[in-house]
């Protein structure tokens, strides 16, 4: 019997404090981790779209790399649940538990919304 370990992508919330205050999110996806800027944070409620645009890719050291102006504010593993080509739906399952989100494409740049149906806790 062989053991199978499923390896879950991982993701990590930079907060970076220079130049301006705001929040990196970075996905595992194809040996990268794919990045957005947040440049007013991350959404609280659903009732709030937060401006994500997207950045270049950074490598997979970058999951716990700090510095004097980066802090990992959260990090863990994240699923992804659905997808189309202007949308991705996925939880990312942190310290602190789940959250869903939704990331969509605008044409310009990318909304990074909180849903309002959440994995149960």
């Amino acid at each position: 019997m062989s053991d199978h370990t499923v390896r879950r992508p991982a993701f990590v919330l930079h907060e970076h404090h220079k130049p301006r205050h705001h929040f990196d999110p970075r996905l595992e996806e194809g040996g990268v981790l794919r990045s957005w800027a947040l440049p007013k944070g991350v959404p609280t409620s659903p009732s709030q779209d937060r401006l994500a645009v997207a950045v270049g890719d950074h490598d997979l050291d970058h999951l716990a790399y700090e510095d004097a102006d980066k802090s990992v504010a959260d990090t863990g593993w994240w699923q992804d649940e659905d997808r189309t080509e202007r949308r991705m739906l996925f939880v990312l399952h942190g310290r602190e538990g789940a959250v869903r989100y939704a990331l969509i494409d605008t044409g310009r740049d990318w909304l990074l919304h909180r849903t309002k149906d959440q994995p149960p806790e």
